[in-house]
Formats: C-alpha cells, structure tokens, sequence
C-alpha cells in the first residue's frame, strides 16, 4: 500500500516529466485537494522538493548506476529521485518508507523490470550522508543550470544571483490579497497567522495555517497571489475603458476590477479553456471576456489603460514552478522576446490619446524586458515612459502602498523608468514593470 502523499506526489513529478504541465497547476487539482491537510502538506512538500533539488539528486543517483549514463524510463527515474529526496533531505521520513514504497512505485507504474535496481540504488544511497545546504555556498552550489545562473551573475552582480538561487531552493511565500473587509480577522478567528505584506496594505503572508481549507476562502474574500504580480496590476492605475491583454488566470483583473468599479473592463487570452475558468470566478458584467491573441489582433485606439502583462519564460517565478529551469533555455528566452515585442506593438495601437500602458513579465530576463520596450519603440512614435517614482508616491498617497513598501521599492526595486523585484532580494516572485504614455 502506498500512501496518499507519495502516490500523489509521484503522480505529479510524472507529469512534469512528461508533458508541458505545471507542478503549481497540479498542486491544485482535485485529487490533491482530496487529500486530507497533512497528506497535502506532504505531498506539496515531496513534488516540489524533489524538483528543487533534481539537478544534485541526479548527481548523487547517477554514480551509482551499473551504467552511469543509461537513460532510465521516465517512471523509474522518477521513483529513483522521489527516494532520493526523501533519503538526504527529509529526516522525519524513515529509510524503509522511502525505498519501500519508491519499489513499489516503479513496479506500479509497469516498470517492473526496474524493481531491483531501484531498491539497490536507493539502499546505497541511504547509506551516504544526509545532504545540508549551507546559504552561503556559491550560486553555483544550488541546483540551478550554470548558464543560468551565469547570467544572472552578469546582469544582477554575484551577490544577488546568490540570493535567487538560495530563495528558489526554499518553500515559496504564500501572500494573499485581502478582498473583503472582514477577511483578516475571520482567517485570525480559523487559526491562520498573517503578517503583513512587504509593499501594499491589502496584501498579508501566510505565517501558518491552510488558507485553502477556509471558510474565508471558499467564500472568495481572499485570493491567493503573489505580492509581485498585486503590484503589476496596482501599478498600472486607474482607467474608465480598460485591456488586459494576456488576462488569465485573472488575478491581475480582478485587481483591475476592484481599483476601477466603474470601468469597461476587456479580458482577453488566446486559451479559451484558461479564459472559461476565469469567467467562472467572475460574477460580474463590469467584465467583458475575448478569446483572441493580443499578438494578432489589430485594436482600435480605444483603451485609456491597458495591462500588457506578456507571457514569458517565468524565470522570476522558479520558487514556486522549479521545473522552470529546467525546460528554460536561450533559445526560448529568444523565442518569448519575438512574442512579445509582438503583442506590446500590437498592444500599443490600442491605447487612445492620453493613455497609459503598463507593461510587464514574471521574467529576470533582460532580453523579455529592456529589449522588448527599446525594440518596440525604435518601431514606432508617440509613446513616452512615466516616472514610476511618481507612480509609487500617488500609491501611496492612496493607501495602496504602505510607507515603508514605497521606501523600499524607491531604494531596491526602482530603476529610472523600470521597477523590478528579484526572488531573494525581495520576498516575492520576480517581477518587471514599466508605464508608458500615449502622446496627446
């Protein structure tokens, strides 16, 4: 019998494996839902876990393989790094649980062939020290591709490549943005500490508790969302016709929405199905919803405030999607750069005389950001950066940001005309943001 935990977990890291899916995406599905609190925090604990730490359990697997460089079937490597993680990470979970149920695993999933050697390995293995990562140690150190953290290196300096690989490797923030005014206290009276936000006053951190299982939140008075993306659609203002270009999940919208009670609201994406489950969290006809792609479209220039929040290679979001570094490459960061320099160019034409534009990634890629804006206005005429700086001021002249939030973006996320947060530097998911202006 395998427990609920493992089975999940494996079920996940299988996927990942396999196919284009997202472990965030997965840790919300039903079955995991299904799982009773500790089960969940489990197996939460063991998918992501493991694919924090694959590159240095595949260093510790590989050497003691009959043949080092064989390629091993995606449900028996699987098994072989799910152990792994257990074995040199997890102190609270017995040897025999972790090989056993591993075994079981690879036989389970048709491999049964590979039964034996995966109970040998992993016995080896738990015959090694336990692994203890030290935050000092070199970027290098942490289980990132080098490349990656080279460049990071380059644009950012050692120290705060550092900091990103060290903030990756740990479990993510959970922040909530505060919807409803009695939300606060009814999370405090079902036992879940908060703390505040590190920029704005709507925004809280899970210290601990399981927001999920609420009453809070299965009545939609709290979100979850990273503090980084509230700041994306805070930052982009006030309009009375507003675009999200790239709208779903819609957490961006829904920001929109409450910042502007009484504007037209456009929601587009180019998934339908992505666009549906928004649509269903939306009760409200202040939200019109479009399937089409913001990179084909041709707009009319209507809009006087236009989110353009592109998708990219996700790099600022590894904390919580590790499999990122994985499936990232140059090449595709050269792929996402032409993808967006279309939909901001085509994004642009929609803005009216007047308005502004708010473009932004979840990328640490300067190529899906500086490179994007000085391609695309090299291209064309009539549009201007804004000051962030001031931006931040009237935030927080609102109440929006709190003071100390404003010092802090001014003093370390604030760079002339662009605003970005780095995993590590700040607690949150990274982040790039720059406002443009539609000359009158």
């Amino acid at each position: 019998m395998i427990a609920p935990a493992r089975a999940v977990a494996f079920e996940i890291l299988l996927k990942v494996a396999t196919t284009d899916a997202h472990s965030d995406e997965l840790l919300r599905a039903r079955d995991v839902d299904a799982l009773s609190v500790q089960d969940r925090a489990l197996a939460t604990t063991l998918a992501l876990g493991t694919l924090r730490w694959q590159m240095k359990l595949d260093n510790r697997i590989r050497p003691l393989l009959a043949r080092p460089d064989a390629k091993l079937a995606p449900a028996v490597e699987t098994a072989l790094r799910l152990g792994a993680f257990q074995l040199l990470y997890l102190d609270r979970i017995p040897a025999h649980a972790a090989i056993g149920e591993s075994v079981e695993l690879t036989k389970q999933s048709g491999e049964t062939y590979a039964a034996g050697m995966v109970n040998a390995v992993l016995r080896k293995l738990a015959r090694l020290p336990r692994v203890c990562e030290q935050s000092g140690e070199s970027p290098e150190a942490f289980a990132h591709p080098r490349w990656m953290v080279e460049r990071w290196a380059r644009f950012y300096g050692r120290e705060a490549a550092r900091a990103i690989c060290a903030y990756n490797q740990q479990p993510a923030t959970v922040s909530l943005r505060l919807a409803h005014p009695g939300a606060e206290q009814s999370l405090t009276d079902e036992g879940i500490a908060l703390a505040p936000g590190e920029f704005l006053t709507a925004a809280r951190r899970v210290v601990s508790g399981d927001v999920v299982r609420s009453e809070v939140f299965r009545r939609g008075w709290v979100r979850i969302q990273d503090e980084g993306s509230q700041l994306m659609a805070e930052l982009a203002g006030r309009g009375a016709n507003i675009l999200d270009t790239c709208a779903a999940p819609g957490g961006k919208t829904a920001i929109l929405a409450e910042r502007n009670p009484d504007a037209e609201i456009t929601a587009m994406d180019v998934s339908r199905r992505r666009l549906d489950a928004m649509r269903r969290n939306f009760q409200d006809d202040q939200i019109r919803f479009l399937v089409e792609d913001a990179a084909e479209t041709r707009f009319k220039s209507q809009y006087d405030l236009i989110l353009c929040d592109v998708p990219c290679t996700g790099t600022g979001t590894i904390a919580r999607n590790p499999e990122i570094r994985f499936r990232v490459n140059e090449a595709e960061i050269a792929r996402q750069h032409d993808r967006q320099v279309k939909i901001l160019s085509r994004a642009l034409q929609g803005l009216a005389p007047g308005g502004r534009l708010l473009y932004s990634t979840c990328s640490l890629e300067p190529e899906e950001n500086e490179a994007v804006l000085a391609e695309c206005l090299s291209r064309t005429s009539g549009f201007e950066g804004v000051a962030l700086d001031r931006e931040i001021s009237t935030l927080e002249l609102e109440g929006v940001l709190h003071a100390e939030g404003a010092r802090k973006l001014r003093e370390t996320a604030l760079r002339g005309r662009f605003l970005r947060t780095l995993p590590g530097v700040h607690p949150c998911d990274g982040f790039f943001a720059t406002l443009l202006t539609a000359r009158q």
